[in-house]
């Protein structure tokens, strides 16, 4: 029985929302509503799990696992939104609040994972497993008993004391490291008062610079920072001089001995991270991260990356000449400069396919690339339908709420889509969820879909770049992993698989954007219409294999720089902050990746993934995925691309499982075989041309 809360019930937080599928009640949340709502749900899933622990009847999945996975409704609830928002929608009192439940939480979870008596009670339930028939219980059971012995249920109490304390300081320095990036990448955006030196920005980026200015209270254009190290800019402004103070803002943030410097931050939160890993018996955080993945081991994520350095290097560096020649015949002397490489690429693009990335921002307006796009690639493939649902508010005026139904017409759950960047949003993409599905809980999914797309004036249409389609196709597929769900168990619910499996149907999903019957169907000019034109939508799909050393190279730079940080052990000599930027440097030039125009994807002191969000030692992820992604991607097209059949097998097998079976033996389900290795080699152009 789920013990009375002592929240004040008019507190949002008090009860279930009664708006459709569990919506919160964004209109009447208030800042003062969360700290109350986080203690009384802090002590109400503490008590709730001390009445499991101390349960005397025997060991079942009814006793343990289902209240287990039943319990700590209200935190979950005040969990949800306020951490949705903290990304999405930051203000000073927010913040505040982070400030302190971040270590009420990590306390309150370490009570938990490391309470003996529930970790008794798991464990004897674990010495049975092999007599429960249901493959999902299972699993369920195998996670919940590895993850308290890898949050250190098993430690002695000493070493459990310095745990707790390490997590405490953990939590505190990702907050503050996302708050100093968000912060810098504020002060470092590019003003502007001269329209003139803004030459060759398309008209729509014009105007959202202008706009972003004007919200600021500035004169003239301001040109914000996405989270990469390439700016989206840099690919048309004309003036080379713009181009490279864009660059350098970009690629100083968190560097610049200021206010807002990472580098203590994540200097300490490596050495934390190492000195954890050796209290659990790894030798690094690395080994204690893949030892919960597909990859198994530290050997097996670098002999994936270090395998693709020479080709992707070799191909970079052709690129390179390439583009440095087309410097040369624009009357421009001297070396390619990492603030050249995205303009003479496009123009190299423009010239060899045709293909003009400005002249096609017309042609890929937000809502046909969703309602024709990732909507019609959705329905096309697993028969869903989206309802626009503008009786229904989302936590800020531009999120547009959606609802989902399956074939039959029953509902599936809510998508909101927050699509423009503002400055209280932190930089990036990303999916993440108010709601899992779970049918213990009989509980469907809500989830939030965010871009940080520019935003027009008001009145004016907005225009995709080609990555920003690439990037909502997507992050879409993360929405469709959460969203088709179908398990018992909310721990194995949608994305909630291994970290290197997770990107996996998001990167599928991806294929989509460049189908050229979804292309027609969806790439038509906002003002007329009209289709793209068949000879544009040929070049552009042409293209797509354009320019892969250049990426393989910046996702391969950002992985091992990632390894690199996280594969020293607790013994290691410390690095110093005044040592992070030659640390990098000799990462990259250990693995010949110290390529002066090619910086890594994510510098460390802007790399959120890794030292604000939960990613450390996982970046390879990306390209550990895209081996499977290549090779489903051959499979789709020759069962027939897009399509019921092909989609229905793919849901049933491996979306809707979540983590429900083991990922590897769905995906096999779906091919038949094993996953190779050639697709990704021959999309990434690395097998030699024979």
């Amino acid at each position: 029985m789920t013990p009375k809360s002592s929240l004040d019930p008019a507190n949002p937080f008090a009860r279930p929302s009664d708006f459709p599928y569990g919506l919160p009640p964004f209109g009447a949340v208030r800042e003062e509503h969360y700290l109350p709502a986080f203690r009384a749900g802090v002590a109400e899933h503490r008590r709730e799990v001390e009445a499991i622990a101390a349960d005397e009847r025997p060991v079942s999945p009814a006793t343990v696992l289902d209240p287990l996975e039943a319990s700590g409704a209200l935190l979950t609830r005040v969990s949800a939104v306020f951490f949705n928002l903290i990304g999405s929608s930051m203000t000073d009192g927010l913040r505040e609040i982070e400030a302190e439940v971040n270590p009420l939480l990590a306390a309150h979870r370490d009570r938990i994972v490391m309470d003996p008596a529930l970790f008794a009670r798991i464990s004897a339930l674990h010495a049975q497993r092999d007599e429960i028939p249901d493959e999902e219980t299972r699993r369920l059971l195998q996670r919940q008993y590895d993850d308290m012995v890898r949050a250190g249920a098993a430690l002695s109490s000493a070493d459990q004391e310095r745990l707790k304390a390490i997590n405490q300081e953990l939590v505190q320095l990702a907050s503050t490291f996302r708050e100093d990036l968000r912060s810098d990448a504020n002060e470092l955006a590019l003003h502007l008062e001269d329209e003139a030196r803004l030459e060759g920005l398309p008209a729509d980026a014009l105007a959202a610079a202008k706009a972003a200015a004007q919200g600021r209270g500035l004169p003239g254009y301001l040109l914000t920072l996405r989270l990469p190290s390439g700016q989206p800019a840099l690919a048309t402004l004309t003036d080379r001089d713009v181009r490279r103070s864009l660059y350098l803002a970009s690629t100083s943030r968190g560097r610049r001995d200021n206010a807002y410097d990472t580098r203590p931050t994540l200097t300490r939160t490596v050495a934390l991270r190492a000195e954890r890993a050796a209290l659990l018996g790894f030798v690094s955080h690395a080994a204690y991260v893949a030892a919960d993945q597909t990859a198994q081991t530290v050997d097996s994520v670098m002999q994936l990356l270090t395998g693709l350095v020479g080709p992707a290097v070799q191909n970079a560096q052709q690129e390179r000449a390439e583009l440095t020649q087309r410097l040369h015949a624009d009357g421009v002397a001297g070396d390619l400069e990492p603030w050249d490489w995205a303009y003479y690429a496009d123009m190299v693009a423009r010239e060899r396919f045709s293909r003009d990335s400005a002249a096609l921002r017309p042609y890929f307006e937000l809502d046909s690339v969703l309602q024709r796009g990732i909507f019609a690639a959705a329905t096309g493939l697993y028969g869903l339908r989206f309802t626009h649902r503008e009786d229904l508010r989302g936590y800020d005026e531009d999120v547009d709420v959606y609802e989902v139904f399956d074939e039959s017409g029953r509902g599936l759950g809510l998508v909101l889509a927050d699509w423009y960047s503002r400055d209280a949003k932190r930089g990036g993409a990303w999916m993440n969820s108010f709601a899992t599905q779970s049918h213990l809980l009989d509980r469907a999914p809500v989830i939030v879909l965010n871009l940080n797309l520019g935003r027009p004036p008001a009145g004016s249409p907005t225009l995709l770049t080609l990555d920003e389609v690439g990037t909502a196709f997507h992050e879409f597929g993360h929405v469709l992993h959460g969203l088709l769900s179908g398990v018992r168990y909310p721990r194995l619910s949608g994305t909630r698989v291994p970290r290197d499996f997770v990107e996996f149907p998001s990167q599928v999903n991806e294929m989509w954007a460049w189908q050229p019957e979804l292309l027609r169907n969806y790439a038509r000019h906002h003002a007329t219409g009209e289709p793209l034109p068949e000879n544009a939508l040929d070049a552009l799909v042409s293209a797509q294999s354009y320019g892969q050393g250049f990426l393989m190279v910046e996702m391969l730079a950002a992985s091992l720089l990632d390894q690199a940080w996280h594969q020293r052990g607790a013994g290691d000599p410390v690095i110093t902050p005044e040592q992070v930027n030659t640390f990098e440097h000799q990462v990259l030039a250990a693995h010949g990746l110290d390529l002066a125009t090619v910086p890594p994807r994510y510098g460390s002191t802007y790399f959120e993934h890794i030292f604000g969000g939960d990613y450390s030692a996982g970046y390879y992820s990306y390209l550990w995925s895209e081996v499977l992604d290549a090779d489903t991607v051959e499979w789709f097209l020759e069962h027939g691309g897009l399509n019921r059949a092909a989609g229905a097998k793919f849901r049933d097998h491996l979306l809707s499982r979540g983590g429900a079976v083991d990922p590897m033996a769905a995906l096999e389900k779906v091919l038949g075989r094993p996953p190779r290795l050639e697709p990704l080699l021959e999309r990434r152009g690395l097998l030699p041309v024979t």
